[in-house]
């Protein structure tokens, strides 16, 4: 059984396609543990409650120093003794120490297919803003492990996205939810559950 911790800023969408998988069986040989969030108020958290999954907020604002807070995110994180930790909609940036304590077993959603629209400042909204002001026909989304870098890590899955006329950012962020980012995201637990997904250093 593969146990994930998922980690949420926001709504929590990624996350009730993981519940979903799992109750509908797209997603096999897993169980959420615990749920995090750096947002008291995000509706994720009520999620987990909803699913009688521990749900926790530790937030930066909570602590003197980041370091501190890195500090508490990862000791929250290792009282789990989690397989793989998911990032569905965390926007804050994981901690060095974190990424080196569990090398290919952080993985990543992101609503773009990488290497475009990604890296600093690429975040919600702001992906799609860039899709649309570049002019792209076909944007999408990618799972990645997470590594140093920012949206630089190995790319596991990506499903394309066509970019419609008179989109606007919302619109083309949620299709780009609906047709790939709660399809692959799951596909990507699921693979990696069940040995298709090599994981680990």
């Amino acid at each position: 059984m593969l146990k994930i911790g998922v980690l949420v800023s926001g709504g929590g969408t990624n996350l009730q396609a993981i519940f979903d998988g799992i109750e509908n069986g797209t997603i096999r040989n897993t169980k959420v543990e615990v749920v995090i969030s750096n947002n008291a108020g995000a509706y994720a958290l009520e999620r987990a409650k909803n699913h009688n999954v521990e749900a926790l907020c530790v937030s930066p604002k909570q602590y003197e120093s980041r370091e501190l807070f890195n500090q508490a995110l990862l000791e929250t994180v290792d009282q789990y003794s989690l397989d793989l930790i998911v990032l569905a909609g965390f926007l804050v940036t994981i901690p060095a120490a974190m990424i080196q304590k569990y090398p290919n077993r952080i993985i990543n959603i992101h609503p773009s297919l990488i290497p475009s629209f990604c890296g600093v400042g690429y975040y919600g909204l702001k992906v799609h803003e860039g899709a649309l002001k570049r002019g792209v026909k076909v944007t999408g989304a990618t799972v990645h492990f997470v590594d140093e870098g920012v949206d630089s890590g190995p790319i596991l899955l990506q499903e394309a996205v066509n970019v419609h006329p008179g989109d606007t950012p919302k619109t083309l962020q949620q299709r780009v939810m609906e047709e790939a980012e709660w399809i692959i995201l799951p596909k990507a637990i699921d693979m990696i559950a069940n040995g298709l997904i090599r994981i680990g250093g």
